[in-house]
């Protein structure tokens, strides 16, 4: 059902009457019963905490823990197959069923934040509610620009977004509330508020980077009748409708994508010490920041300048780019954005972004190539044996669209997506707190303890 609003000492809160049953005291404005969802997981582990879930080899050890299910993440699941669901529902079902701007297409960020907290499609009122909201909590301290203001302005953007967000650390009502002493059932309660005041800044702070590097700080003032993309890209400096538009469907494409990424699972993994969500986000976009995980569509970009740059410039053949890639993989490196962790089938991300292009740009030099390249590169990259998954994933497209509504700073694209990023890991921390989760611990082993159980084995199996 649809979230009530409670107004209370730390302003609105959610009530959910399904699916945690946050039941709140309407008269005292405090928590009155316990999580319903927390003591349905509390049963489960203690009536089934022995059910084994899969084996863990020893590659799985060495190599990343891929495919080792360690974690609970009820926002959105991967499926190698089916791809990406969001409480069960696919992006091209999102993109027709989640609420929109007047006038727009593409469906707002708002609704699909609601949908990874509440479990549910929401309203158009419910999504006008979190505009609402985002749009009364985004004023920024000027302490947090001042702090962005000491940094050298050649410093990478990805590293003033996150000290500006430890910046507004000092603002945590999570913080607060637990050094004073609270219960911790009420840790959700705090946790969202810290949550909804982050989100709603995020845009503030990265136009705010953005406009101080690259546009001689020249800033653009939130216009509060806008929605939470439509703003931001306003404060970019991007007026167009259809940039905004762009930046709805960017904005929630990015969003989360199950718990076992860089960005989600560090998240989960420094909030589970009861580190607030300031000091949790802040990580986890650390983590956003690597090569091998948000820093990925600025790789793909700086591979297709340099193959048009490299092939004469204009428009290339299929030959020639068929060429081009043989190249790249006999010098030893990858196809950027083509490729993924879990994923066996074209991402349905880069399949949203296409239909994007298609829809409302029809035609562009770098779009078309990025075609080209999705309908040349798979035969190649499977005919080497050596790759499971051919297909492009989300990044082989994300820059291409931005390049053509004028974005080319490419540093700058990791903070869009942290951004993005920012509504699936957070609506995931609230629910951390709200059922309870412990703080993260896995065992670990040695490699003179992997030889030992290796010879064991072995021995066991002579003697069978």
């Amino acid at each position: 059902s649809s979230p009530q609003i409670d107004e209370g000492e730390r302003g609105f809160s959610f009530r959910f009457d399904a699916p945690l049953d946050m039941r709140m005291d309407t008269t005292q404005g405090e928590t009155a019963a316990e999580f319903r969802a927390a003591a349905e997981i509390k049963d489960i582990i203690k009536n089934n905490g022995d059910l084994k879930l899969g084996e863990i080899t020893v590659a799985q050890v060495y190599q990343g823990m891929r495919g080792m299910v360690g974690m609970v993440t009820e926002t959105s699941r991967l499926d190698p197959e089916e791809g990406i669901r969001f409480r069960g529902y696919t992006i091209p079902e999102l993109r027709k069923q989640l609420p929109k701007a007047p006038g727009g297409t593409e469906p707002l960020p708002e609704g699909i934040f609601y949908l990874m907290l509440v479990g549910e499609l929401p309203t158009q009122d419910d999504v006008t509610f979190i505009t609402t909201e985002w749009t009364k909590r985004n004023n920024v301290p000027k302490h947090v620009f001042d702090v962005i203001e000491a940094l050298p302005v050649d410093t990478h953007p990805m590293t003033q977004f996150v000290i500006g967000i430890m910046a507004m650390q000092r603002e945590s009502v999570f913080a607060k509330a637990y050094a004073k002493g609270i219960n911790k059932k009420e840790y959700w309660d705090y946790v969202y508020e810290d949550s909804m005041n982050l989100i709603a800044r995020l845009p503030r702070i990265a136009a705010y980077i953005y406009r101080r590097k690259y546009k001689g700080g020249v800033h653009i003032e939130p216009d509060h009748k806008l929605d939470w993309a439509a703003n931001f890209a306003h404060m970019l400096g991007y007026e167009a409708f259809d940039m905004k538009r762009l930046m709805r469907l960017y904005l929630t494409i990015h969003v989360d994508h199950e718990g076992g990424n860089v960005s989600a699972h560090t998240t989960h993994l420094v909030g589970s010490a009861l580190s607030d969500p300031y000091l949790a986000f802040a990580a986890g976009m650390n983590g956003l920041a690597g090569p091998l995980h948000g820093l990925a569509n600025q790789e793909v970009l700086n591979w297709i300048m340099e193959l048009k740059e490299t092939l004469g410039g204009g428009l290339p053949t299929k030959e020639q780019i068929a060429d081009y890639i043989k190249k790249t993989l006999t010098e030893g490196k990858v196809v950027p954005g083509y490729g993924h962790a879990v994923l066996r089938k074209t991402d349905p991300r880069f399949s949203a972004q296409q239909d994007f292009y298609r829809t409302y740009i029809k035609h562009d030099d770098i779009c078309e190539i990025v075609q080209m390249v999705y309908e040349v590169a798979p035969p190649i990259l499977e005919g080497t044996g050596k790759i499971k998954n051919p297909w492009p994933n989300v990044d082989a497209h994300s820059g291409a669209l931005l390049v053509h509504y004028g974005m080319h700073e490419y540093d700058f694209y990791t903070v869009l997506f942290g951004v993005s990023r920012a509504l699936g890991v957070l609506a995931s921390l609230i629910w951390d707190r709200a059922t309870n989760s412990p703080i993260e611990r896995p065992g670990s082993l040695t490699t003179d303890n992997i030889k030992a159980k290796i010879k064991a084995a072995k021995e066991a199996a002579a003697k069978s």
